[in-house]
């Protein structure tokens, strides 16, 4: 059920002064107090939550894990909250309080500084908390911890806040998928990964009032319906383990599927520098790629010439700056230099009159399929038919799916298959680094 309409018929119960509450019978209990005298009920411990749907709790996780602020919702016009159990929606400013009932859901909107909830209660911000052991849901989405709400110039952030290792179970099946036991080496692996890169992004998006995005900006967060128990239990085995170079995490990156070779951390990203972040061969001593299981180990992708100079009037204007207008006809497509990896350090587009380079990190961007996602890797030949000096077919046959640099997914995967640990496999892929427990 929806709560808006529900506020417009009681408007004048959210205001700070008023002492005639909803009856406890009502489904949608909305009550108004002044804290701290009558403040909301503390949050279930995390141990204490419940899975929804099945009223099963959830993994038990050490709580000596430092806290993470989540941005769930960055930038936006509104958001719908509810849970599994009542939820307190509590004005960070303005003495007064709402509380959701179990199963309701309400409409978050933003007007100016002010976050508003179903149109007629209004403050500076909202925390959200639990009432019981349920979860809160943003979005139909449920989550441990808790919830913040700020509005800004009439957008909406939404952050999760709860420990890092109960933000990790929410990632480390959503970026890996939900592994059998026999890949719990990788599982374990992964679950060192993301622990390394969300310590190291710790304050990362501080001006916007969160450590990390929920997407691939940073790390896919999935909330609990990501959990997974192969997942979980790798978390929990490797709590407070982390890769450290020198003492400190390290630059953490890991992407899908390497086909065969990782990258150099500098081919692609001005700032991994890392000494680890060296590349190399990925390939067991059959030579075969650790990562071939992998559905993106192998790929193509075919534009006709209409459909490579639409791709290239669209993108090349904020990759390289070129004006769409000059993207008339398309001479040629090359790579006319490529890394160790044999990945394209650039792609060489002829344009009438001049040729327009496109460096390795946006070479993705521009050569974007008709699905308008970015190209999969960069490790790629390319095959060019021309009617006189126009392109009139271009075929890309490509290996991998991500950007190359530290962590394969998919060659740890192969690697565990293999036989090797948790540690081995983070060796292969940031020699020279430590695991070490940093809490």
């Amino acid at each position: 059920m929806v709560l808006a309409v529900a506020f417009v018929s009681i408007a004048s119960c959210i205001r700070p002064d008023s002492s005639s509450p909803a009856p406890e019978s009502d489904p949608l209990v909305i009550r108004t107090r002044r804290p701290p005298d009558n403040p909301p009920p503390a949050a279930a411990p995390a141990s204490t939550a419940t899975r929804p749907g099945t009223g099963q709790p959830l993994p038990v996780l050490p709580s000596s894990s430092p806290p993470m602020d989540v941005g769930l919702v960055v930038d936006s016009e509104s958001a719908t909250i509810g849970g599994g159990s009542a939820i307190d929606l509590v004005a960070t400013l303005g003495g007064w309080s709402i509380r959701l009932a179990a199963g309701a859901s309400a409409r978050i909107t933003a007007r100016r500084n002010e976050v508003v909830v179903g149109g007629s209660a209004r403050g500076a911000g909202l925390d959200l908390h639990r009432t019981g052991q349920g979860s809160i849901r943003v979005n139909g989405r449920d989550y441990r911890g808790q919830v913040r709400i700020t509005a800004e110039g009439g957008k909406l952030t939404v952050v999760n806040t709860l420990t890092l290792d109960e933000y990790l179970v929410g990632v480390v099946a959503a970026e890996l998928g939900r592994r059998p036991m026999s890949d719990w080496e990788a599982v374990a692996a992964q679950a060192i990964v993301s622990r390394t890169y969300a310590l190291r992004s710790r304050g990362r998006w501080s001006e916007e009032g969160f450590d990390v995005r929920a997407t691939v900006s940073d790390q896919v967060y999935g909330g609990i319906a990501a959990e997974d128990p192969v997942a979980s239990q790798a978390v929990a085995a490797t709590a407070g383990l982390a890769i450290t170079w020198n003492g400190k995490p390290i630059d953490a990156f890991f992407f899908s599927t390497c086909g065969g070779h990782t990258e150099r951390g500098t081919e692609v990203f001005r700032g991994a520098t890392g000494p680890y972040l060296r590349g190399g061969s990925d390939r067991a001593p059959d030579g075969t790629a650790y990562c071939s299981l992998s559905p993106r180990y192998r790929w193509r992708e075919e534009f006709s010439g209409d459909a490579l100079r639409q791709a290239l009037r669209r993108y090349l204007p904020a990759a390289v700056g070129t004006p769409a207008a000059r993207v008339t006809r398309i001479r040629d497509v090359a790579v006319p230099s490529r890394t160790a990896s044999g990945r394209a350090r650039i792609l060489a587009v002829a344009l009438p009159g001049s040729t327009v380079e496109v460096p390795s990190n946006e070479i993705r961007s521009v050569l974007r399929p008709a699905s308008g996602e970015i190209l999969r890797s960069t490790l790629i030949q390319l095959g060019v038919r021309r009617d006189g000096d126009e392109v009139t077919h271009l075929v890309v046959e490509g290996s991998g799916n991500g950007h190359g640099v530290g962590f394969c997914q998919w060659g740890a995967m192969g690697r565990a298959r293999a036989g090797q640990r948790y540690a081995e496999i983070i060796e292969a892929y940031y020699p020279g680094t430590r695991i070490e427990r940093v809490y």
